[in-house]
């Protein structure tokens, strides 16, 4: 794994002693101030000068967690950033108030008491970066998180496909900030992509943006639908202007999710505005992420990719759930030396 050793001692201690780092925009990047993104014009020559080297991205996502590897305490304190960063998500047709309000439960206590004792984390108060649901149940998520400290996200713009008239994908939005959403997944239509019409991309991302109003909004890419990484770069870029505070892979709908590729991909992105715009943008990876494995892979790729401050949930977010399941029988292993069954930590 690549992690640098002279900042993951750093890491570990203060992770694990419940007193770790909270940074907020402003962060820096390379010894530079950055602030909070916000629209800027359009800038074609830009978009148009995109180019990625597909197989030298290739090759540095294959080297991701085949170097140095992180055990014992270092790993526990890593898993528990991960908690941190996670999006606990429930987007199925099944989905009911009292499967949310689980959820809930879970968002604020994602470990087990045993297991929060035994780490010496009480005083961390951890919990998860987000609960992210449809806007049928945004009240209710809300109502159960209630003096948590732990937003809503609710996906909005006609989700998973985002083919729905925009002026509804718009009211959609201000029903769900309205209802108490603090952060908003938006979905780009994926043909202006294709088409490249980037000033109908940019004005629609624009749109839902002023939608939300104080609310963050995450521009879902849909990388699985984008086919080329050359696209999902130029989509980025694009998502960026028009003033998204998150990017992000996947609805996790698409027969392909997120990916180390895709994600080196944007995260370069990501780093490439930061460098031109003084502006900092998250970074939301979603679906397909099930293993504590690929979360250490994730956030050390952030860390190398655009450093420490990008390792907390201003920046970046886990789009997952069942990926909690096996962090949490990880940690029994670090605690105990034996591994639990996973139907001893359900999710909701």
């Amino acid at each position: 794994m690549a992690v640098r050793t002279d900042d993951s001692s750093k890491t570990s201690a203060q992770a694990m002693s419940g007193h770790a780092p909270s940074p907020q925009i402003p962060v820096a990047l390379h010894g530079r101030e950055l602030t909070a993104n916000h629209r800027i014009p359009l800038d074609l020559s830009w978009v148009e000068e995109v180019r990625v080297n597909t197989s030298a991205v290739e090759r540095r996502a294959a080297t991701i967690g085949t170097r140095r590897s992180v055990k014992k305490d270092w790993q526990a304190a890593w898993l528990l950033r991960a908690i941190a960063c996670m999006d606990l998500t429930t987007l199925s047709g099944d989905d009911s108030a009292e499967r949310v309000k689980r959820l809930c439960a879970k968002a604020r206590r994602p470990l087990e008491d045993h297991l929060i004792q035994a780490l010496g984390i009480e005083s961390l108060n951890l919990h998860v970066g987000a609960v992210c649901v449809y806007h049928a149940f945004v009240e209710t998520a809300v109502k159960a998180l209630e003096g948590s400290g732990i937003p809503v996200a609710a996906v909005s713009t006609g989700f998973p496909a985002g083919l729905s008239p925009l002026e509804t994908r718009v009211e959609e939005i201000r029903r769900s900030v309205a209802a108490g959403a603090s952060e908003i997944d938006i979905v780009i239509t994926r043909a202006h992509v294709f088409n490249g019409e980037w000033n109908a991309l940019y004005d629609e991302v624009a749109a839902f943006k002023d939608a939300c109003g104080p609310a963050h909004m995450k521009a879902i890419l849909g990388t699985g639908d984008l086919l080329t990484l050359r696209n999902i770069a130029r989509a980025s870029v694009v998502a960026m202007m028009a003033g998204s505070d998150f990017i992000k892979t996947s609805t996790g709908k698409e027969a392909t999710n997120a990916t180390l590729p895709v994600s080196l991909v944007m995260i370069r992105a990501i780093r490439e505005y930061a460098e031109r715009t003084g502006m900092a943008v998250g970074f939301k990876p979603a679906g397909g992420i099930k293993s504590a494995k690929q979360a250490m892979e994730w956030l050390a790729t952030m860390k190398d990719e655009l450093g420490r401050p990008w390792l907390e949930p201003s920046l970046f977010r886990f789009g997952a759930s069942s990926m909690l399941a096996d962090i949490e029988r990880q940690l029994e292993h670090h605690v105990t030396g034996r591994y639990s069954a996973t139907y001893r930590h359900p999710i909701a």
